[in-house]
């Protein structure tokens, strides 16, 4: 193992300025959830031309790529997601996003170009592998509906052992990363809620029925949901991010529509709350003879680590960086990430990578215009992720 470590890290070592280039590529050229076609081609290119096998689909952009040594075992796999945001950068760097109004402003170009550089490196020393490996580079992972759905529909899980992945993390230096078993991210679902009172002017508002009025009432009832119906040792967050309604300022208005976003990290609480929130709407609007339309939708569910999985990788990633630079991050964060569709087929860990370097002003959170990531962190990436597949074969 010593020696297929030292020929991984010398690997890397070669690779290291091609990664960063790489990224400073895709971060030039970001591409929204569900439009990643020339990142697909571009990673599609550089793969093909090492003579890694790619595989394109046609429903949507995804890759995979793999490295088969024995066609009689499993694949361990790694994934990066390559979608980018409706965010306008304000960075002034030489790599800035060159589309107006779209920007890696989650890391994801930095994802991409590690998963990327790993598998350049595990190809460069294919002769010395014992196992397969299998490289997801998903899209569509800041939409709801998450691409790791499609993906695994499409076969990326057939005969896998057990998936890795990690995001960008800001709030760490460079150098460290972050763990947590069990629960790490929350799930994320969607709700929308259409309120129909009746129009009438608005100077005899008692000839109506005021769906602002109803509106803002059943938004304070939504928001006690989670201080007095949820045990608060199961956190959850019901949040709403939209509302639009109304016409004029001398009408009543006679329709709402309200959307927004449910986070949990229990499995019986975010069964019960979609009840819970149906049954505030529908008495509010019952008392002031309003109707309604209630409509939720269950997204991505929590990023649950195995266990197992996890101390496989403090493991190895002490051995790299010192346990005194892996980080148990004790509680989960109620952000989602689409991960969790993986880990509940195949047992694996999703993990923090520092990024956050003050000098260089890599310490904003992200989905900021001020996002970016510290290139010395692709490197402690690779690495990291190499590690895994090797000590998983």
């Amino acid at each position: 193992m010593k020696a297929l470590r030292h020929s991984l890290f010398e690997a890397i070592g070669d690779l290291e300025t091609r990664a960063v280039t790489i990224r400073h590529e895709l971060h030039s050229h970001p591409e929204l959830s569900g439009k990643e076609e020339k990142t697909k081609y571009f990673l599609k290119g550089i793969l093909e031309a090492e003579g890694i096998d790619v595989f394109g689909f046609e429903g949507h952009h995804g890759l995979v790529a793999q490295i088969t040594v024995d066609p009689a075992k499993p694949y361990v796999a790694l994934r990066a997601d390559m979608d980018a945001l409706p965010i306008e950068e304000r960075n002034a760097l030489p790599y800035a996003s060159r589309e107006k109004g779209v920007m890696h402003a989650c890391g994801h170009d930095a994802h991409t170009a590690i998963v990327l550089g790993t598998a350049l490196a595990l190809n460069r020393m294919r002769d010395k592998l014992s196992g397969n490996v299998r490289f997801i580079f998903q899209p569509a992972e800041e939409v709801m509906e998450g691409g790791s759905s499609q993906m695994i529909e499409d076969g990326c899980l057939d005969n896998v052992s057990a998936i890795f992945g990690l995001h960008a993390y800001p709030y760490l230096p460079t150098g460290k990363i972050g763990y947590k078993k069990g629960v790490m991210l929350a799930s994320a679902d969607t709700f929308e809620i259409e309120i129909f009172g009746r129009s009438s002017h608005a100077a005899r508002p008692h000839e109506g029925v005021d769906a602002i009025l109803v509106t803002s009432m059943a938004v304070n009832s939504l928001n006690h949901i989670v201080s007095r119906q949820i045990d608060p040792l199961h956190p959850a967050v019901i949040s709403l991010g939209t509302i639009e309604g109304g016409r004029a300022p001398n009408v009543i208005c006679d329709h709402v529509r309200l959307r927004g976003t449910v986070r949990t990290v229990n499995h019986d609480v975010r069964r019960r709350i979609p009840e819970m929130m149906e049954i505030s709407v529908k008495g509010i609007c019952q008392s002031m003879h309003a109707d309604y339309r209630f409509r939720y939708d269950f997204g991505t569910p929590e990023v649950r680590n195995d266990d197992a999985m996890v101390d496989f990788l403090v493991r190895e990633a002490s051995s790299l960086l010192g346990s005194e630079n892996c980080i148990d991050l004790v509680d989960p964060v109620m952000g989602g990430e689409d991960f969790g569709r993986y880990l509940e087929k195949v047992p694996g860990a999703f993990f923090r990578l520092g990024t956050c370097n003050e000098i260089k002003g890599t310490c904003v959170a992200q989905h900021n215009s001020r996002f970016n990531v510290d290139d010395d962190a692709l490197a402690v990436g690779m690495k990291v992720l190499g590690l895994l597949a090797l000590g998983s074969m």
